[in-house]
């Protein structure tokens, strides 16, 4: 997956496909945590750390980066996939059922640069709590 914003580097789109030459892994994850960022909020940083510390304790793993655009997915999984979210918690469904549906993930580092509100960043506060909802509706969702 691929923001059309650019705070991701599509350049960097080789270390996730190369991610999967171990055989084992199945589902790949950039973790911006793991590698060099720049430019995030403070509120975006915490916000983020949270949510990754809320995914690893609903899901009991151990990722760095849970709200990562960077998502290499078997194309088997994607067209199979039923997404009922919208907005921004688009990213923690997609997360818990990679996690329920027991994928072996990986993250590697990737770098970022985030944009600003002047330049359109739009992800707020209540987008987080909504973030939180969706990770315990769906990990407790049959």
């Amino acid at each position: 997956m691929q923001d059309a914003d650019l705070e991701y580097d599509p350049q960097e789109y080789t270390k996730l496909i190369e991610a999967l030459g171990d055989g084992k892994t199945r589902v790949v994850y950039g973790s911006r945590f793991s590698g060099n960022y720049e430019d995030m909020s403070n509120l975006h940083y915490w916000g983020n750390k949270f949510l990754t510390l809320v995914t690893n304790v609903l899901y009991g793993v151990l990722l760095t980066d849970m709200e990562t655009c960077y998502k290499l997915l078997p194309g088997s999984f994607v067209r199979n996939l039923k997404i009922e979210s919208n907005r921004f918690n688009f990213e923690p469904e997609i997360t818990a059922k990679i996690l329920k549906s027991g994928l072996k993930l990986r993250e590697v580092p990737i770098s970022y640069k985030g944009r600003t509100h002047g330049e359109g960043k739009k992800i707020t506060w209540k987008d987080g709590l909504s973030a939180v909802y969706t990770l315990i509706k769906f990990r407790f969702a049959d």
